[in-house]
């Protein structure tokens, strides 16, 4: 435990932001972004927020990622529009679009963006949680590179593509939020496990033979494997034709990979759309509460969404997070 170091959640905040713009990461650029992470480790989702802010800092560092981009909005429609992120991170564009959907929405009851240009959207449930707190039935959608092989098949096309869907509560609240890869796991699941020399459970990826393996070496050089079967691999197709098809972005598979930093920009593409429940007309509030309480009180009913993250989210606050010293101090 000496090797441990203790942190509030302000002290979090803080260091999340200093270490973002003490690269070159603009002060208007880092504030979504530091509550995203911080709101990520709060939700109880290692491995997902302070696990890849390095990784952050150092491609802003190499040039990978403009910190100081300014994201461009076009208005297509009324109820549409896109977003120009600069080559910065996805962040920033999505802040700057949401200043233009969420009135859209409110206006007319149902609005859409995209972001491209960007850096990966890290935690899309943030984004999609963000706009339940303002009222609004959320729907999110991300591409990546390519990690998972068609059903059968071997060599992947596309990447692990999450979907996001957040539905508002009273008051600011979300009633409860959903945020799923197209995977069985994340990716960064498989990853971790090959960094502390861990072996992964049968049914997590595919070894580059399309065998399934426990070795997350072997799962990382092959793909990995799709939630639900041919199932999973749809869903990932939906959203690569959402995010890639329908703003002229990166397909997963002509992903760039390069050793060199500034050869090896990112593009990420996001797809969100919204609309406003009480336009609908159909006491969408009372109908959500049942749906969620009938959910939730079913015999061994474990991990609903928003409500499983709730006691962690409790005890981080309480008693601050535990971040190993030799990565604070580096940070």
């Amino acid at each position: 435990m000496s090797d441990l170091m203790t942190l509030s959640v302000k002290e979090a905040r803080s260091l999340i932001y200093k270490a973002l713009t003490g690269v070159g990461t603009a002060p208007r650029n880092a504030h979504y972004f530091s509550e995203a992470i911080l709101d990520t480790e709060l939700s109880g989702l290692e491995g997902h927020g302070f696990h890849w802010l390095p990784y952050y800092c150092l491609h802003v560092k190499s040039g990978k990622i403009d910190g100081k981009a300014r994201p461009k909005v076009k208005k297509i429609t009324p109820t549409a529009f896109m977003v120009d992120a600069k080559g910065g991170f996805a962040h920033p564009a999505i802040e700057k679009g949401f200043e233009k959907l969420v009135p859209a929405a409110e206006k007319f009851g149902i609005a859409a963006m995209g972001v491209a240009h960007s850096y990966n959207a890290a935690t899309l449930g943030y984004h999609t949680g963000t706009l339940a707190k303002q009222g609004l039935l959320a729907l999110g959608f991300t591409n990546s590179i390519a990690a998972i092989a068609p059903f059968g098949g071997k060599k992947p096309i596309i990447g692990t593509n999450p979907m996001s869907f957040a539905v508002p509560g009273r008051r600011g609240k979300i009633r409860f939020l959903i945020d799923q890869s197209s995977s069985h796991v994340a990716w960064t699941a498989v990853k971790r496990a090959q960094e502390d020399g861990r072996k992964i459970p049968l049914g997590w990826a595919l070894d580059k033979d399309g065998k399934p393996t426990t070795d997350p070496v072997k799962g990382l050089e092959g793909s990995m494997a799709p939630s639900g079967g041919f199932k999973g691999f749809g869903q990932g197709l939906i959203v690569e034709v959402l995010c890639a098809a329908m703003t002229g972005s990166a397909l997963g598979p002509r992903w760039v990979h390069s050793p060199k930093p500034m050869m090896c920009r990112s593009t990420m593409v996001n797809f969100l759309s919204h609309c406003l429940p009480k336009r609908s007309g159909q006491n969408f509030s009372m109908r959500s509460s049942t749906i969620l309480s009938k959910t939730s009180s079913r015999k061994k009913a474990r991990g609903f969404p928003i409500r499983a993250a709730r006691p962690i989210t409790r005890n981080w606050r309480k008693r601050g997070f535990l971040s190993p010293a030799i990565f604070t101090n580096a940070l």
